[in-house]
């Protein structure tokens, strides 16, 4: 399944950071999204557009992920004729990811 269909996603930028929140529809989901959306397999998925490091943060109080990509805007969004590569864009792409629904038949979101 997309990651799409548990969870939807806010993002932000300033200067040549992006910032995606990834956010399970339902809490019961946030499981397994911390085990498969990690920092390493988003800076694998934007290896072309992320030129630093992402860092992942838990917040599973509101059962989120907030992931922080340096160098991921092409100098900034007000320098770069890439405008693809801006948050929005960014976080549509995350939220295309392909997650394996290791919980059996996961209820899903609408």
């Amino acid at each position: 399944m997309k990651l799409r269909e548990i969870a939807h996603s806010r993002t932000g930028d300033k200067g040549n950071i992006s910032n995606i929140s990834v956010i399970a529809f339902d809490a019961k989901l946030y499981p397994l999204i911390v085990s498969q959306v990690t920092a390493a397999r988003v800076k694998a998925l934007f290896a072309g557009i992320v030129a630093g490091e992402v860092v992942r943060y838990e917040l599973p109080n509101l059962a989120a992920l907030n992931f922080v990509m340096d160098q991921a805007l092409g100098g900034g969004v007000t320098r770069s004729l890439a405008l693809d590569a801006h948050g929005k864009s960014l976080s549509s792409a995350l939220l295309d990811l392909e997650i394996e629904d290791t919980f059996g038949d996961t209820d899903r979101a609408p």
